[in-house]
């Protein structure tokens, strides 16, 4: 990765009547996001990733110098922002196609030579993808549902690297995986963030954040009513906060 990128959110109001929002992701760094379903931390994500319109405030990724501001999903893709969605199966495979394709179908563009898509360029793209997730999966051409839940999210996953971004967006990653995937997308994003890439990972399961991630932000009612990290991040702490307590 060339230069640092820092992911910002200034003054965002995610719902009427909400504090104001200020933070700022760096490379690097990976930031959990906790709370109670409903309070937030999933509209704060998908603000993040263009996919919502923030009532108030901007969000923008700074590079090198230049800031780009995300006002919409192809601008944060534009940007080197990437977003792994929670739902795979309504909102993430595209279950009537193949493996290959589920992983290539968001860098058509790096596949084409002489405006043809080169098969051998795809095969070749997926499988440093394949081998670093190992994935599982019989064959390229098989259809992605026939692979298991979780060799379904690497390949979700592989596609969102394939964008090469700088700042990864992952809701609730691991939902539904099995426990060896689940080491090893755990060992994967650690990778990831030591090669200088930003992430910030959504998780309905405090032990993953705690486990995972550098500081977490808890929500509540919209706003982030905690930002906890180094000796400060425990469960207690977390869950007080969630319910609006003192830890």
């Amino acid at each position: 990765m060339s230069d640092p990128a820092r992911l910002h959110a200034r003054d965002l109001v995610i719902r009427r009547g909400a504090t104001p929002i200020i933070e700022e992701i760096r490379s690097g760094e990976i930031v959990g996001l906790a709370g109670l379903d409903g309070h937030g931390q999933e509209r704060f994500l998908e603000t993040l990733a263009g996919l919502q319109k923030p009532l108030a405030g901007d969000v923008s990724l700074e590079r090198g110098g230049s800031e780009t501001r995300i006002t919409d999903f192809r601008k944060a893709v534009a940007a080197h922002v990437a977003y792994l969605p929670r739902d795979r199966r309504a909102t993430g495979i595209f279950p009537t196609q193949s493996v290959l394709d589920n992983f290539a179908i968001s860098t058509v563009s790096e596949d084409a030579r002489f405006g043809v898509i080169s098969a051998g360029q795809r095969a070749r793209r997926y499988e440093v993808y394949r081998d670093r997730l190992s994935i599982a999966a019989p064959r390229p051409d098989a259809a992605i549902t026939t692979l298991s839940g979780g060799n379904q999210q690497k390949v979700l996953l592989a596609r969102a690297l394939a964008l090469k971004p700088d700042v990864l967006l992952l809701n609730d990653p691991t939902r539904g995986v099995d426990v060896a995937t689940r080491h090893v997308l755990y060992e994967v994003f650690r990778d990831l963030a030591r090669d200088g890439m930003a992430l910030v990972v959504l998780s309905s399961e405090i032990e993953e954040i705690l486990l995972l991630c550098h500081r977490v932000l808890v929500f509540r009612d919209h706003d982030i009513v905690a930002n906890l990290k180094g000796s400060a991040m425990t469960t207690d702490a977390v869950i007080a906060a969630m319910f609006g307590r003192a830890a």
